[in-house]
């Protein structure tokens, strides 16, 4: 029986896709890649939260000093199976599989240990402003000559979407944070609207753009991933729409295919800044309960956890 933790049901969904996406897309992924980053990402975060379990901006710092390192890493032996943000992980895991292509070990493994280490570097008030998936791909795109992106793996079949945001509507729900997609598709259903109108093309063009499984897959998982996006939802409306426009241009007038993952990956940082403009409580994972704020109606959880998710 699956627990109150969102994240049990996101890797359960994410696991099927990847089951439904190689059982019936014919994707080129080889298990074994799969397996590598897998691993990789698990173990990257198990020692990084046992030596920095507070991470707040000093994850470097901690290996400088031998003693303290070995502390924290016989620490962490024992409280392997006791730490939470293996499960941020494993869903970092996943994303990438579903994500990101390549032929080689050593890509997949670099992905997975930069996308587990940005939640340790890059944070402000041990808050992280990337999202871990998102970063991992941009990164071997940036640095390796053999990774790549597939947006359009899923096609454009109608079930695949109906899926998508049943399977993605539950998630968010219990998240709260689903205004950040409706914000994002809606923005970006608009453009595509006003483009579609002022070329003159048929509406199967405009529901063919916006039908795309792996367009989806992003706005309903990757983009609303509530550890890294603003806190007030005033601040996430205003994000996820500036997403949704450097997409477009990114898209339309740069042909630029993987788009979505550039815009987001670019304007990360934005957060830090929207956070400060309009605080708001930060979200924290709760396995036991949730409470639904009725003035702004939207889930904030009760309490911080210790280990970095």
């Amino acid at each position: 029986m699956l627990r109150q933790d969102p994240r049990d049901y996101q890797i359960l969904f994410l696991l099927l896709f990847l089951i439904l996406g190689i059982g019936t897309r014919d994707w080129t992924i080889r298990p074994d890649l799969i397996v590598v980053v897998t691993v990789t990402c698990l173990l990257t975060q198990w020692v990084a939260a046992s030596v920095c379990p507070k991470s707040q901006g000093r994850f470097l710092a901690l290996f400088t000093n031998r003693e303290n390192f070995q502390g924290r890493l016989n620490w962490g032996w024992k409280s392997l199976l006791q730490l939470p943000s293996l499960k941020s992980a494993a869903i970092t895991a996943l994303g990438l599989s579903l994500l990101l292509r390549s032929d080689r070990y050593t890509t997949m493994i670099l992905a997975g240990i930069l996308a587990i280490l940005s939640k340790f570097i890059f944070q402000v008030q041990g808050k992280h402003f990337f999202n871990p998936a998102n970063f991992g791909i941009i990164s071997v795109l940036i640095l390796t000559n053999d990774a790549w992106v597939s947006p359009g793996q899923w096609g454009d079949d109608g079930w695949y979407a109906l899926l998508f945001a049943g399977m993605g509507g539950m998630i968010l729900k219990r998240v709260g944070r689903w205004d950040t997609t409706a914000a994002f598709l809606g923005v970006y259903a608009l453009l595509e609207a006003v483009r579609n109108l002022w070329l003159g093309w048929t509406w199967d063009v405009f529901s063919h753009r916006l039908m795309s499984g792996s367009l989806l897959l992003f706005a309903l998982f990757m983009l609303t991933d509530p550890r890294s996006i603003p806190n007030a939802r005033s601040s996430r409306l205003l994000w996820a729409g500036c997403i949704a426009i450097f997409t477009f241009i990114l898209r339309n007038q740069f042909f630029i295919t993987t788009a979505v993952f550039w815009a987001l990956f670019a304007l990360a940082p934005l957060t830090v800044l929207l956070d400060f403009i309009w605080s708001s409580p930060r979200f924290s994972w709760n396995e036991s309960s949730a409470n639904i704020s009725s003035d702004s109606g939207e889930k904030e959880l009760t309490r911080e956890k210790e280990a970095i998710v």
